[in-house]
């Protein structure tokens, strides 16, 4: 599912709560008690940022279609049906039965099937690709989902990821103006917890998950053996957000096996 940075266009950190404890983790249903605000939300045209950022995302770091894709926390399904728009044969997985309904009502021709990032059901080596846009931020045990990547994806497989920038996360502008200073607050290291309540053109949306910092991620993909093979830090399409071009938004990475 995507983050808030992905959604409002602005960094997580603005009228965030901040913990470094476990309290209100372990949710086995993803955003199910959020999900038609979601549904709501993700689906007025051009309302958030991914409508800047997709198009790098699909044109750099997701690779051609193969056998078959997965994408991991398919929420109500925008991203894999821009993923079936581009030839890709597309699985998605997600733990919300609302939010997977929704997509199975728009794209019949995937399959969506219910399930966490922590614990995917498949075989060993099932995909080519493995898709994550903006979920490993929302899952409890972010190590656990990218292990589980890695264990069904094919040897030659990929696992194409968008996360909010780290940077991003661990701060904010101080003002309202396009060179406005940035600022980290508190610690950009570590894991940290975000969540938060944001309105906007009528709309309303409560988002809660996870800062990493860059290493933290680095250090999960080489524990199941795989390493980065590009990375971008892309500014937004157009002209909205002209200071996302000074501090980036998101970061994206593919991933493979290192040594095949």
């Amino acid at each position: 599912m995507t983050s808030l940075t992905a959604i409002s266009g602005c960094p997580r950190a603005v009228t965030a709560e901040w913990s470094d404890g476990e309290a209100g983790l372990g949710r086995m249903d993803g955003w199910e008690d959020r999900a038609q605000s979601w549904i709501r939300w993700a689906r007025t045209p051009n309302f958030d940022a991914y409508w800047l950022y997709r198009e790098t995302f699909f044109s750099e770091v997701v690779p051609p279609p193969g056998r078959a894709t997965l994408e991991v926390g398919c929420g109500e399904g925008r991203v894999a049906r821009d993923l079936v728009e581009r030839g890709h044969s597309v699985t998605a997985v997600d733990p919300s039965p609302t939010l997977l309904q929704a997509a199975r009502a728009v794209d019949p021709s995937s399959t969506y099937q219910l399930a966490r990032a922590e614990r995917l059901p498949f075989a060993d080596a099932a995909f080519d690709l493995v898709v994550a846009y903006n979920s490993l931020m929302d899952v409890d045990e972010m190590p656990q989902a990218v292990a589980e990547a890695a264990r069904v994806l094919a040897p030659q497989g990929r696992l194409a990821v968008c996360v909010t920038h780290p940077v991003s996360d661990a701060g904010d502008f101080v003002g309202p103006e396009v060179e406005a200073p940035f600022q980290i607050a508190g610690s950009y290291l570590g894991r940290r917890r975000f969540t938060g309540h944001f309105e906007r053109a009528g709309l309303a949306m409560d988002f809660d998950g996870w800062c990493f910092d860059l290493e933290t991620y680095s250090r999960a993909l080489e524990a199941c053996g795989l390493g980065i093979e590009l990375l971008r830090e892309p500014p937004p399409s157009g002209d909205r957000q002209p200071r996302r071009r000074r501090i980036p938004n998101f970061l994206m990475f593919r991933a493979r096996r290192l040594g095949v």
